[in-house]
Parts: structure tokens; C-alpha cells; sequence
């Protein structure tokens, strides 16, 4: 439950100061500043059997998925971390883009991890952003055992939203499960093995209706109630492992408006194809005669699907006036991915709603991208996982990442030598081996880059950008090269921070290098992450005068070649957050003392 309200902790020896300022920062009295909201996460392990094997998942305040962190654009959001598990944690926050702000970003580049029994408390403006987004864990395979929940960052009441206020709204959370936790999955892994087809699809972590007899007895399933005549915004994450997911609402349209934080051109599917990491809105009306529920289906897709037929999710649709269940075979996807030319028809279509405002009253489309002289190219090609050293692993480029053991803003403040490198190559190297590293990209301040990702494995992948969100200008089959550019769209490409790349294909995406930080670039399909498919990039304002990246937070961690300077944790977590804060904490209080004398 988000609160605005005021919050004491553990006192310290200023505790009087400290009160005062926590007050000024958590209890939504704003001088200048924007409002607050804060929430507790307690992580931890429960058992639960979604797919009728009873398993240990991991779970935010008792509930998995976990609660909705819910605010409006501008807004700063604390969260209190609570690890109760048995092993480190990160959470990261996959499409905010905290601004100026890497040091929240939760990932092994930017922090050290929260050791278990620890708390950490997280501070970050959800700065110009509106859409829908979510959280998850980022170490050690942890999402595959669950912690993830949905962020909905809501527009300003001063910015209107392209469509007519929906009649409610409803959150899907979707994604590939297996009946072995995160530790199991981790050790095949480990052991060179593929971890093969999953065990079903789970829909806001529940299993599926019994469509049919293959689906066992005593599972529980989500039911969605609705009323005739309304329209609702269905927000759809899948936050599984590896699994292309299709999305349907059995007889009923899917009007897509958002992706990732940007309004798009609307377009009606029956079905939709949902990428592993991705998030979409759609406007979904309730305008059939319930003569009984309908079907609401997750699927595995770009698989043998006639194999992978388990892979599916199923909840029911359920009208307060229905006249009975569903019943009868399941929707089929209407949308042709069989052929390389009708594959790639529906990503294409996704555009951005040049005419709405987004998080600002101007139009998305104010910026002209196709306009810009692009500074740099960069080619992340991916192969299928090889064997390096002895262990399977997965690369970008022939590199196969290994996380430094200090984080790399970390490591440049208190001059930590040879914590990482700058040498990532801008496109692929065939004459080298694959081989482990701590290469990154040494990107340039106000750059306008250009990255391919370019998949040469035999599944379809999805990539992320932290940080950022990328204009979508191109994606095809075959190799990337430079005529390739002819074909691009530079006038409403979709601007977002996940895509699709297929395999034997390439996407091409360009990004405006504004945000000063370390930033994760990944794969989403968490096998392939963990075996060390990702790197960053590591921007640097040479000019750097405070303006444009925050200086650590008091509560930072210290890990790696600096672990000597992590202090037990018994200090209280409103003075972690303030002290990373002193300028702006001091300027409220001189608001507030001037408005005490003014009484």
C-alpha cells in the first residue's frame, strides 16, 4: 500500500533534524519539490502450486506477484527493501529511467547487492515518464522463482491522455514458469544443459483454467471481472524467462495504445505477440452479449507450437452478467508468423502517437529524430551459448560479461584501478575467440548512437537498454549493413527500452546519449542473461558540475576492492535516504524555517 504520509524510524544522535527532514520528504509537503510516495517491500520465500506442484516462490509482501507501485510523472518513489531471502538481492525497475539517478538502478554494474537479512532503501524520480512498467529481481536467476510486480506511472492531471478516461483498469502479468525454483534452473545451467520447454504459463501467478483434460484438477486460475458496455486499459507484462508469449482475449479486440512509457498510433489486434521484458496497454471493450465467459489466453509463440502446447496460460473473462463458463476449444492467434514476410508485420505496425503530449504537453513527436547525424554505430551481434573455460556462457560480440566486483561509478569516485574496461568492441570480431571479460562501451556525452542488435541464435531474443528508450527505425531478416539505413523509419518509429530482435534478424535502434550514468544493455530472455549476454555503457559528462549526475546516496553499499567501508546496518533507513539528498533537504528547511518565522 503506497503512502504519503509521514514515517519515523530507528532514531539517531540528530534525530530531531532527521525527523524534521524526513517529515519534509516523505509526507508530500513540497516546497519545491515534487510529491512523494513510499512503500515497504518485504522479499521472501513462500510455498505456493500454481501449476499444481507445490514449489517455493519468491513473494513481495506475502503476495506473488508482488503490489502495484503506483505514481505520477514526476514524482519521487522510495522504497524500502526488505531481503528476507537466503541470498543476495537486487531489484531494478526495467524501463524507469532514472534520471541522472544510475546509482537506484539495481543491477551488479551500478550496486553492490543487498545481503540477506539486510534492508536497502531505493530513492528515484519517475522523471517526464507516464506508462506502464515493472520491477523485478536482477540477480541469480531470482526471477524465475518470481519478485516481480507491476509500476504504473499515471499522466498529470494538466496532461490529457490520447483516449477517453477507460472505466477501470486491469493488470496482467504473464510469463513461461517451470516446477523447478530459480536454484534448480541456476544449476542446469551451470551444468552446461539448456533448461528446455517449460512446465506452463502462469497469468498474474495463477495457473490455467481447465480448458481441457491435459490441464490437472484443483489449480487456480484468475478470473477477471467486468462489466458490460465498459471499456477498460488492459496492461499486459511478460515477465517470464524466455518465452515469446501471444496474448488474446477470446472475441474481443485488442486496441494497442501503449508501450513502454509511449503512446502509440492505435491499431486493433485480435491477438498480439508479447516479448519476454516487454509491457503493453491496450483499450479492451466489453461489447459481447456474455451468453458465457470468455477465454483469456497466453501462449508460447515462434516455438513448435503444436509441441509446446502446455505452454499455455488460460483465464477466464468473466461479464457480471455471463450466463454460464467458458467452455469449447481455446482462440487460435489469427496473426501469421509462419513466413519470414508476414512475421515482422505486426512489430512494424507499431508506431508512436506523434499528436499526443506524453509525459510534457508537447507532442511525442516534437523530436526530430530523423534529423540528427548519428555520432556512432555500434553492432551487438549474439550467437547460440559456447563454451568458454569450461562452462557454457552467452556472448555480445564474442564477450561473455562478467560482472565487476565493484560497481563502476563506485570504482571511478574512491579510483578503484582495473575494476572494468572500456574496450568493448563497436562491431563484431570473428578472428577473436570468445572469451569472458569486464569490457564496456566508453559512450560519448550527447552522442547520438545508432545500435543493431543483430541475432544469430536460433531463438527469438529480446534486448533492454537501461537508462534510455531507443527509437525503433528498422528490424528484417537477414545481416545488418549499411544500405539498411534506406529502409529505416525517421518520422513515428516507436521510442521504447525493449524489442524484439528475431532470430536470423536484426533491429536497429537509435538513442539520444542525454542520461550521464552506467547503464545496463541486456538480453531479457533470463537464460541467456545469466550466461553473460549483456554489458554497459558508461556515459561521462567531462563537464560535470553536480547538474547532471547525483552523487551517491548516503545509503550506498560498498562491496568488491571497497567492502571495507560497509558499516554493519544498524543506522536508520530515513538517514540513509537523507544524507544522499543534503542540498535539496537543506533548502527545504530554510523553506520551512522562513515560513515558521512567517507565523
Amino acid at each position: 500500500m503506497a503512502t504519503v504520509s509521514l514515517r519515523f524510524f530507528s532514531s539517531s544522535p540528530s534525530s530531531a533534524l532527521a525527523s524534521l527532514l524526513c517529515f519534509l520528504l516523505l509526507s508530500g509537503v513540497s516546497f519545491a519539490a515534487d510529491p512523494f510516495v513510499s512503500y515497504d517491500f518485504k522479499v521472501s520465500y513462500i510455498t505456493a502450486s500454481p501449476l499444481g506442484v507445490p514449489q517455493q516462490v519468491i513473494a513481495v509482501n506475502g503476495q506473488f506477484p508482488g503490489p502495484l507501485l503506483n505514481a505520477t510523472t514526476n514524482y519521487n518513489v522510495v522504497v524500502r527493501v526488505f531481503n528476507n531471502l537466503d541470498e543476495s538481492l537486487l531489484l531494478t525497475w526495467s524501463g524507469i529511467q532514472m534520471r541522472r539517478n544510475s546509482w537506484q538502478d539495481g543491477v551488479l554494474g551500478t550496486n553492490c547487492p543487498i545481503p540477506p537479512r539486510w534492508n536497502f532503501t531505493y530513492q528515484f524520480q519517475v522523471k517526464d515518464q507516464i506508462g506502464s512498467f515493472f520491477y523485478s529481481p536482477s540477480l541469480n536467476f531470482q526471477r524465475a522463482s518470481g519478485g516481480f510486480g507491476p509500476i504504473v506511472v499515471n499522466n498529470r492531471n494538466i496532461i490529457p491522455i490520447p483516449f477517453p478516461q477507460p472505466d477501470g483498469e486491469i493488470i496482467f502479468m504473464i510469463g513461461d514458469w517451470y516446477n523447478q525454483d530459480h536454484k534448480a534452473l541456476r544449476k542446469i545451467l551451470d551444468s552446461g544443459k539448456e533448461l528446455g520447454m517449460p512446465d506452463g504459463v502462469l497469468i498474474n501467478g495463477k495457473g490455467p483454467y481447465k480448458y481441457n483434460s491435459s490441464v490437472p484438477d484443483g489449480i487456480e486460475y484468475l478470473t477477471a471481472h467486468v462489466d458490460p458496455g465498459k471499456t477498460y486499459r488492459i496492461r499486459v507484462h511478460n515477465v517470464g524467462i524466455s518465452t515469446s508469449l501471444n496474448f488474446r482475449i477470446q472475441n474481443h479486440n485488442l486496441l494497442l495504445v501503449e508501450t513502454d512509457g509511449h503512446y502509440t498510433s492505435q491499431t486493433n489486434f485480435t491477438d498480439f505477440d508479447i516479448h519476454v521484458g516487454q509491457s503493453y496497454s491496450f483499450l479492451v471493450t466489453m461489447d459481447q452479449n456474455a451468453t458465457s465467459d470468455y477465454y483469456i489466453v497466453a501462449s508460447a509463440r515462434f516455438v513448435n507450437e503444436t509441441v509446446w502446447q502446455r505452454v499455455t496460460g488460460v483465464a477466464i473473462l468473466h461479464y457480471s452478467n455471463s450466463n454460464g463458463p467458458a467452455s469449447g476449444p481455446l482462440p487460435v492467434p489469427k496473426t501469421d508468423v509462419s513466413a519470414p514476410w508476414s512475421a515482422m508485420t505486426q512489430p512494424r505496425a507499431i508506431r508512436q502517437n506523434t499528436s499526443a503530449s506524453g509525459a510534457r504537453p508537447n507532442p511525442q513527436g516534437s523530436f526530430h529524430y530523423g534529423q540528427i547525424n548519428i555520432t556512432n554505430t555500434y553492432i551487438l551481434r549474439s550467437l547460440p551459448p559456447t563454451m568458454i573455460n569450461g562452462s557454457l556462457r552467452a556472448t555480445l560480440n564474442g564477450i561473455s560479461f562478467v560482472h565487476p566486483i565493484t560497481p563502476v561509478r563506485l570504482a571511478d569516485r574512491y579510483k578503484v584501478k582495473g575494476a572494468y574496461k572500456l574496450d568493448f568492441p563497436d562491431r563484431p570480431i570473428d578472428s577473436r575467440p570468445p572469451r569472458l571479460d569486464i569490457s564496456m562501451i566508453n559512450a560519448t556525452y550527447k552522442g547520438f548512437i545508432q545500435v543493431v542488435f543483430q541475432n544469430n541464435d536460433t531463438k527469438m531474443q529480446s534486448f533492454h537498454v537501461d537508462g534510455y528508450t531507443f527509437f525503433v527505425v528498422g528490424m528484417d531478416f537477414g545481416v545488418w549493413s549499411e544500405d539498411k539505413k534506406g529502409s529505416y523509419n525517421n518520422y513515428d518509429a516507436i521510442s521504447r527500452s525493449t524489442i524484439e530482435v528475431y532470430p536470423g534478424g536484426w533491429t536497429a535502434g537509435l538513442i539520444s546519449l542525454d542520461n550521464v550514468g552506467v547503464w545496463n544493455i541486456r538480453v531479457e530472455n533470463l537464460d541467456r542473461w545469466y550466461l553473460g549476454e549483456e554489458t554497459y555503457m558508461r556515459i561521462i559528462n567531462p563537464e560535470e558540475n553536480g547538474q547532471t549526475e547525483m552523487d551517491p546516496p548516503g545509503n550506498v553499499l560498498y562491496c568488491g576492492a571497497l567492502r571495507n567501508m560497509q558499516k554493519d546496518q544498524h543506522h536508520s533507513a530515513a538517514t540513509s535516504i537523507l544524507n544522499g539528498h543534503l542540498k535539496l533537504m537543506f533548502s527545504m528547511l530554510m523553506a520551512l524555517l522562513a515560513l515558521v518565522f512567517t507565523f
